[in-house]
């Protein structure tokens, strides 16, 4: 109940603070509306369907981008940890796309694929394997060598050794890694949405792209708000629990 009372606190004072800065007149009403003008816009595309509409469209495009990620980014993470010779080929190539920002395949993807919605899932890819391949790797190299000695002491083979010790081990650094990788992800995707035109549906980041063009900050205003409030509720719903349960498992540390 504390934790919970000082973060309604530090929203309140955060909402105080834009209130007063608002009105100050700092900035033009256009620039900076008051939190009352954001509700109205968040209440009013609440009630017609819009905003349910493109943070439906936004996680479909997000779960399928996320999900070819991490089936392409845990083997090759795998192998980077099993194979030195696949570590410093394929893994320096993971570690460069990870270090190359996601926004920059965008121009790449609307040139590559005729669809909108195949523009948008590359770059989530993109944007995603490189991390969760990182955080593999990390893992796997991270599990103590007393395990795998205990385990081959014990009879366990190498295919044995691997499910039964090495992989479980080291999931809450994959664990973590997901998480980063979701984090990459969901940047990735609001970067596609507002370069890459939606021809059909729209999700969040064209929203976001609209109202900048019309000038509508209160329509930015919101939908920035929806973004974090969604990131943040899936962040403590799936992966925070994940965590909290691995890290009891293995006792690796404090869980958040």
């Amino acid at each position: 109940m504390r934790r919970w009372a000082v973060r309604t606190g530090f929203l309140l004072a955060l909402g105080l603070l834009w209130q007063g800065l608002a009105s100050a007149g700092v900035w033009s009403p256009v620039l900076l509306p008051p939190p009352a003008s954001v509700l109205r816009w968040l209440g009013a595309a609440a009630a017609d369907g819009t905003l349910a509409a493109a943070t439906l469209v936004t996680l479909r495009r997000l779960t399928v981008g996320f999900a070819i990620g991490v089936g392409l980014g845990l083997p090759i993470g795998l192998l980077c940890a099993r194979s030195r010779a696949f570590d410093d080929t394929v893994g320096l190539l993971a570690r460069g796309a990870q270090s190359l920002p996601s926004v920059c395949w965008a121009p790449l993807a609307v040139l590559w694929f005729t669809r909108a919605d195949l523009a948008m899932l590359f770059v989530v890819v993109m944007g995603t394997v490189g991390s969760i391949a990182i955080a593999a790797a990390d893992g796997v190299r991270a599990v103590p060598p007393i395990y795998v000695r205990v385990a081959r002491t014990m009879g366990a083979g190498g295919a044995a050794t691997w499910l039964r010790v090495v992989l479980p081990a080291s999931l809450p650094f994959v664990v973590s890694g997901m998480k980063q990788g979701w984090a990459f992800a969901w940047r990735s995707l609001m970067a596609a949405e507002i370069i890459v035109p939606g021809m059909h549906a729209f999700g969040l980041g064209h929203l976001l792209h609209y109202g900048r063009e019309l000038h509508a900050m209160d329509q930015v205003l919101g939908v920035m708000i929806v973004i974090v409030v969604v990131g943040v509720a899936i962040d403590r719903v799936l992966f925070a629990s994940a965590e909290r349960a691995l890290h009891r498992r293995w006792g690796t540390g404090r869980s958040p």
